[in-house]
């Protein structure tokens, strides 16, 4: 697990520079699958990875406001997989004796020009040092993209059929550019199923899918469904419980973080009690390769169709195949199935690559206005389990939302900075209306 240093300034002796040990630093404001695009590459490169996460007011000085605090983007990056350590308070411009302070060599980032408020480049001083190593942006998103989406109410970034998409049956282009779209896509996805190494197979992915696009009408029905696998990993070992969570993961955030951390925590608190850290049971896993944890999670995500279908306006902000990404990078997940209904019936379940899973989680970051129970089979099956409040409960897409509406000025600006051009405002009052529609539904 990912440790967080206490960022405190470098000021003791610096320790002997270790070629495979790589600094990657930034704001990692909504943890989105472009930061852990950069981080896997930068992994890639070298045995360990520490990244630098800038504080708000560093952030506020030279980019603007910040969505996330930084508590929460630290608890992001603690949960990438490819993270070693994370260090807070990181300086917004790179500086030689911060990195050589943590043993780091050389610097990792994007193909992209990072600039300070001055316009210098964040960078400088680790290039002039030729101690800095580029690896390629992640097209198509950012956090400028992401809160372009919220302010502008966009819809477009949908996707209908993920699986056609990949194929290059479905999307923009010629049918030679959607292929290659496709094939670019199914290659990152690949990308992120690696393990903490990044260099070996890791999670498995799945799609949960139908014969035809009739079938998929009521995501809740299982009649001619079928998990379909993208990508063989690890899966589960010997004596290990698998267990099955699901949601939207909208702007995957400190919520969904921490609701997954405490669905692992719990798994081994109950495995503790059944004597798995025992010195005795430690040997015999170590005996057959390697020591190994008690729990297996199954993360389902739902398509964009079901989402907008109970959250409306123009939600889910990131579509299915980023949001994919962004649980698939988390530490806390072992499988992804790609349109995972929304009702987890008892068909669905027993049809898992695993079988029955040994329970069902659910947690309290959903604010979706349910009218019916939907996990009422998991229960009377007797595998549905609750994770209770926790400090980031409250923390979901509508909240983030929210918050860049309450400082819609300030995020309108930086987006014009950014070049970003459209009637800001005649969008914010179609939000305004869809959001109120939305409520007067939930409230019906």
């Amino acid at each position: 697990m990912a440790a967080t240093d206490d960022g405190a300034p470098p000021g003791d002796p610096a320790p002997e520079l270790l070629e495979g040990r790589l600094w990657v630093d930034g704001c990692f404001d909504f943890f989105h699958h472009g930061h852990a695009g950069a981080v896997v590459q930068a992994r890639q490169l070298g045995d360990e990875l520490y990244v630098g996460v800038h504080s708000d007011e560093d952030i506020l000085e030279h980019k603007g406001p910040t969505v996330m605090t930084l508590q929460e983007r630290l608890l992001a990056t603690d949960a990438c997989r490819w993270v070693t350590k994370s260090i807070p308070n990181a300086p917004y411009v790179t500086q030689l004796d911060w990195i050589s302070h943590y043993g780091c060599k050389y610097v990792v980032h994007g193909d992209d020009i990072t600039s300070d408020g001055s316009g210098e480049d964040c960078y400088r001083f680790v290039k002039a040092a030729d101690r800095f190593k580029v690896v390629k942006r992640t097209p198509s998103i950012s956090t400028t993209d992401l809160v372009g989406r919220m302010l502008l109410c966009t819809r477009s970034h949908f996707i209908k059929s993920l699986e056609k998409m990949l194929a290059g049956d479905e999307g923009p282009g010629t049918q030679a550019e959607r292929k290659a779209e496709g094939a670019a896509m199914r290659e990152r996805i690949r990308l992120y199923a690696t393990d903490d190494s990044a260099k070996k197979p890791g999670a498995e992915v799945w799609f949960w899918s139908a014969p035809t696009g009739e079938a998929q009408k009521d995501e809740s029905a299982s009649a001619g469904h079928a998990c379909k696998e993208l990508f063989r990993g690890i899966g589960p070992k010997p004596g290990q419980r698998v267990v099955y969570v699901d949601g939207g993961f909208d702007l995957f955030s400190s919520g969904h973080i921490e609701f997954l951390r405490s669905v692992m925590q719990t798994e081994e608190e109950l495995a503790r009690k059944e004597n798995w850290y025992s010195q005795q049971a430690i040997d015999e896993r170590k005996g057959k390769g390697a020591d190994y944890g008690p729990v297996f999670v199954v993360s389902g995500v739902h398509n964009d169709e079901v989402i907008n279908r109970w959250q409306g306006v123009n939600y889910p902000i990131m579509n299915i195949y980023e949001r994919g990404l962004c649980v698939l990078q988390c530490r806390y997940t072992n499988a992804v199935v790609f349109g995972a209904p929304f009702t987890p019936t008892k068909s669905y379940l027993t049809s898992l690559p695993y079988g029955t899973p040994d329970a069902v989680y659910h947690g309290p970051t959903s604010f979706m206005p349910l009218t019916t129970d939907v996990y009422a089979e998991p229960k009377a099956m007797g595998i549905y389990r609750e994770i209770g409040r926790h400090a980031f409960d409250n923390v979901n897409a509508g909240t983030i939302v929210q918050r860049i509406m309450k400082s819609r000025d300030l995020y309108e600006a930086r987006q014009k900075a950014k070049g970003v051009k459209a009637d800001l405002e005649a969008a914010h009052k179609e939000r305004e209306l869809l959001e109120a529609e939305q409520e007067k539904k939930a409230q019906e």
